[in-house]
This record gives C-alpha cells, sequence and structure tokens, in this order.
C-alpha cells in the first residue's frame, strides 16, 4: 500500500520534472550534466521508474533554479499539510552535518513514529487549512 504512494509521487515527480526542463528550455542531458547526475538516471526519474535521494533532488532544483522543498513535496518526501520552515523533513533534510543515508534513516522513523501514533489514536491526522 505504501508503494503505491511512492510510485504516484514518482510519476508525479517526473512529470513535474520534465515539465520544468522544457520550461527551462535545457535538454535532458544538459540538466543532467548541470545538476552531476548521468544522462539515464535522469531519463529514468522522468519516467517514474526511480525515485531520486534529497540530494539529487537538490541538485536538481538549483539547476533548474527552482524551490529543492516543491521538488520534496512532489517526492512525497515532505507532506505540504505541514507547512513550511518549522518542519521535522525540511529540518532534517537541511542538515549538512548529516548524510543522505542518516537523513533518510531519521524521515523513516520519524514517519513510523507519526503513522503508529495515528494508529493508536495518540495524534490526528494533519487537516489542511480551510481558510
Amino acid at each position: 500500500m505504501a508503494k503505491g504512494k511512492v510510485s504516484n509521487a514518482v510519476g508525479t515527480l517526473g512529470d513535474y520534472l520534465k515539465e520544468q526542463r522544457t520550461s527551462a528550455q535545457l535538454s535532458l542531458r544538459q540538466l543532467a550534466e548541470q545538476a552531476g547526475v548521468s544522462n539515464p538516471y535522469l531519463s529514468q526519474i522522468e519516467r517514474g521508474l526511480r525515485k531520486p535521494s534529497a540530494e539529487v533532488l537538490q541538485q536538481l532544483a538549483k539547476a533548474l533554479r527552482i524551490s529543492a522543498e516543491q521538488l520534496y513535496i512532489r517526492a512525497g518526501i515532505v507532506s505540504p499539510d505541514e507547512g513550511t520552515g518549522g518542519s521535522v523533513e525540511l529540518a532534517v533534510l537541511g542538515d549538512p552535518a548529516l548524510t543522505e543515508r542518516q537523513k533518510q534513516s531519521l524521515l523513516d522513523v520519524y514517519q513510523s513514529f507519526i503513522a503508529m501514533n495515528i494508529a493508536t489514536g495518540e495524534a490526528q491526522p494533519p487537516v489542511a487549512d480551510e481558510d
């Protein structure tokens, strides 16, 4: 069940990346070079076959001159309902003292705690603002 959500997020991410790349008038090869990733890897991301790490998303955002947060949201790493600035995910992803593996491990543990607390009724699921 969680894999389906990841697949949808990755597909949406790929479509979004391709749209941003074409808007920036960059070829796949040019963006791959600027972001420091291989051409085939970027192609797989755009087609929804690969889920990039937060570090790769950050490199792509920099090359495209867009917000890394938008890519994190599209990739399903950060929830748009959680707000900005104070979110745990953004703090972890932005910490230069952590490796990519450590960041992913922390995010996995955090998400499991949230899911467990919601399942046991100790916490409520986040609710979008109704303004």
